[in-house]
């Protein structure tokens, strides 16, 4: 597991380190690069990259940046690690 405080420079850290990396973990609402634009970039180097999106914020603010719940690996918080760890497997599950 890496760690990034931002959204640029997680986009440094997975391009970095693209070999070793199956899945981004992002917030959705960040300063700054958010967790879709973070993840679109990430996909450019990294087509293959899983995503799992996290937020704590009402549903009309996630569809504001540009995520549609039915589309995309969505994990609303707050969540314990054992809800985080299920959704994780579900995601890297999805062929």
């Amino acid at each position: 597991m890496v760690e990034a405080s931002n959204g640029d420079a997680a986009l440094k850290l997975l391009c970095d380190q693209a070999a070793g990396i199956d899945l981004l973990v992002t917030d959705v609402v960040m300063p700054g690069m958010d967790g879709h634009e973070l993840a679109s970039a990430a996909r450019g180097a990294l087509p293959a990259l899983r995503v799992l999106y996290t937020s704590g914020y009402a549903d009309d603010a996630i569809v504001r940046h540009g995520l549609d719940h039915a589309e995309v690996a969505f994990l609303e918080k707050p969540y314990d690690l054992h809800v985080l760890a299920g959704k994780v497997r579900q995601v890297l599950d999805v062929a």
